[in-house]
């Protein structure tokens, strides 16, 4: 067995691949979201339709997309690897253990947060990935060129009230998960200062609520919207 293979098959090395790909797809949701505040733009959705285009079609996202799904992959499969060992270490919990005291809810809960935020990504791509990238849109005419009309597709999907709770539940399980991964995916890879992990935590903790608070808005707000109309 190489150095390599020794390395990332070990705890330590697991963990850090669960942080940096953790870390990676971070900085995925920020660009997905500055994208998707287009919806909030009164131009009956062109500029969504615009960047939606944009996206499908140039060929550094598109590339890009197969190290997200790549990161994706990783991430969680590393992530089950590591939850397994830790049951297999402690497969008995000591009788008077008391996990609240030593740890967040956030933290003794990321299995489970994962799991509603990976329920949510397999209907939110079947919804709106797998028609943008192989048909099954109309189209629509901005500025003389024809785009497919993805906006309209997630209007329609806002106004499922099931579908708004499910995103919205998915949005607040993420807000957990980034709560415990932020701060850990720092402490993992060996960036702890006394000076500056207050402040790493403080961000992370912002992060955790603006970030899917954002994505939450938008289902609530076309579902809001259409209720009263």
């Amino acid at each position: 067995m190489s150095w390599f293979t020794k390395t990332f098959s070990s705890t330590i090395g697991r963990k850090v691949l669960v942080a940096v790909t953790g870390l990676f797809l971070i900085s995925f949701l920020v660009v997905h979201l500055v994208g998707n505040l287009q919806l909030f733009k009164d131009d009956g959705g062109n500029a969504f339709n615009v960047y939606s285009h944009f996206m499908g079609t140039n060929p550094i996202i598109r590339t890009m997309e197969i190290v997200l799904v790549v990161g994706f992959l990783l991430h969680i499969y590393e992530a089950l690897v590591l939850t397994r060992r830790n049951k297999n270490v402690r497969p008995v919990a000591y009788a008077y253990n008391r996990p609240e005291d030593n740890s967040n809810w956030s933290s003794r809960n990321m299995g489970l947060l994962g799991t509603v935020i990976l329920v949510f990504l397999i209907v939110h791509l079947w919804n709106f990935f797998v028609p943008a990238r192989f048909g099954g849109l109309d189209g629509v005419v901005v500025d003389n060129v024809q785009y497919d009309n993805l906006y309209i597709r997630v209007v329609e999907s806002f106004h499922i009230w099931w579908y708004v709770v499910l995103y919205v539940v998915a949005q607040i399980a993420l807000g957990y998960h980034l709560y415990h991964g932020f701060q850990s995916a720092f402490q993992t890879l060996g960036l702890n200062h006394k000076k500056y992990t207050p402040a790493i935590q403080m961000f992370g903790a912002f992060f955790s609520v603006v970030v899917p608070g954002a994505f939450a808005a938008m289902p609530l707000y076309f579902f809001i919207q259409h209720i009263l109309n």
